[in-house]
């Protein structure tokens, strides 16, 4: 029964929900009776929230989700850093792990003009399609890169890179600059540099700063989200948590 109800909160994504109970049924594969039955039993436990004949998903997953540990310790940890780079640039901040062949958004910071973005607290994108995500994957190691290389590249915008020998390439200079470019890759009119963070030794995140096309600079850019990167990836090493 547990895996019938995963079935049903993996319905719901950024671009999905609310759902009603047919559209469940179809989507999980499952009878419509199981359907309402485990429904009924995730709204009680606060997981699913029921607005008229529609399921969306409930405040209780929030609740969760914000007490794992991993990620809690590392948001908060990089929260200074990620206020200094806002402050610096005064552009939308992201702060993101890599999650299988996607990156999670652990924190996003916004002006009043927020960009028009794909990216969510909490939400997923492809490795491949932006800034946070191509350093992810350039520090990774080569057994992933291969692994998403040998695969269709997703598209988020006409300017998503599709070839796999220009993706190569693209995380061959990330790797030795240790910043990586996105170019309206995940959103039409954004740019973005990102930068990988280190605990320990071993790549545990990114951080990203995202600038409309016409403001964007890289040379003034680039020294900001080094610094910021440098100095949480400082801090992890010199706290002895390592946040595994």
């Amino acid at each position: 029964m547990l895996e019938k109800a995963a079935l049903i909160l993996d319905c719901f994504n950024p671009s999905g929900g609310p759902f009603r109970l047919s559209e469940l049924s179809v989507l999980t594969g499952l009878p419509k009776p199981t359907v309402h039955r485990l429904a009924a039993d995730l709204v009680r436990l606060g997981w699913l929230e029921r607005s008229g004949n529609r399921y969306r998903l409930g405040a209780k997953l929030f609740e969760l989700g914000s007490l794992v540990p991993h990620r809690r310790d590392l948001r908060e940890t990089a929260l200074p850093f990620l206020q200094d780079l806002f402050e610096a640039t005064r552009e939308t901040v992201h702060l993101g792990v890599r999650e299988g062949m996607d990156v999670v958004y652990l924190e996003r910071i916004h002006g009043h003009e927020a960009l028009r973005l794909p990216s969510r607290i909490g939400g997923s994108l492809p490795l491949s399609c932006t800034g946070v995500g191509k350093a992810l994957l350039a520090f990774s190691g080569a057994e992933l890169a291969e692994e998403v290389l040998s695969r269709p590249l997703p598209s988020l915008t006409p300017y998503s890179i599709t070839d796999p020998a220009r993706l190569r390439l693209a995380l061959e200079k990330i790797q030795v600059s240790g910043l990586a470019y996105e170019e309206q890759e995940a959103a039409v009119g954004v740019s973005c540099i990102a930068a990988p963070v280190f605990s320990g030794g071993r790549m545990i995140a990114a951080l990203s700063v995202a600038v409309p096309c016409e403001r964007f600079g890289p040379a003034q850019l680039a020294p900001a989200v080094r610094t910021a990167a440098l100095g949480l990836s400082r801090v992890l090493r010199g706290d002895g948590t390592g946040l595994r």
